[in-house]
């Protein structure tokens, strides 16, 4: 249903947990190197359980042929430097949710070539960010609401 995007993911079990998040929403997982981890590492496959296999996964060699290859229009960016909140955004089936790593965000480079599609999660000052996991599962569920009677 939808694209989400890990650019330079660092911790397995996030990558796991993300992964079973896209097989159970029909979500295609890309990846985009380098990444902090062996993609076979037991603890990705751990937390993915017995999904990872159903995976739909998309590995790409750089940020650089990731941007050469998608719809930048169509790719929504998480990032607290945003103001725009992610329920604000109109998202539709085969858009990109594109995520940072877990210590670096996304490049600022990145984000400015299509700023508008910036989003943000809401926090309380007292929070810096929250975990990817977590992240995804929110912004992906939000354009699921907004597209429910594609999904399934």
């Amino acid at each position: 249903m939808f694209n989400v995007v890990l650019v330079h993911p660092q911790i397995p079990p996030n990558t796991g947990n993300i992964g079973r998040l896209c097989v159970n929403t029909g979500s295609t997982l890309h990846i985009v190197k380098p990444i902090g981890f062996d993609i076979d590492d037991k603890a990705v496959k751990r937390a993915g359980l017995d999904y990872w296999d159903k995976l739909d996964l998309v590995v790409w060699e750089s940020l650089d042929e990731f941007i050469q290859n998608v719809d930048l229009n169509r790719c929504f960016f998480a990032t607290t430097k945003s103001q725009k909140p992610y329920f604000e955004a109109t998202f539709k089936p085969g858009d990109y949710m594109v995520f940072g790593s877990e210590t670096m965000g996304l490049p600022m480079e990145l984000m400015e070539k299509r700023w508008q599609n910036a989003v943000t999660i809401p926090m309380t000052k007292e929070g810096r960010s929250l975990n990817l996991a977590v992240s995804v599962g929110i912004i992906l569920y939000e354009g699921i609401r907004q597209n429910f009677k594609e999904f399934g």
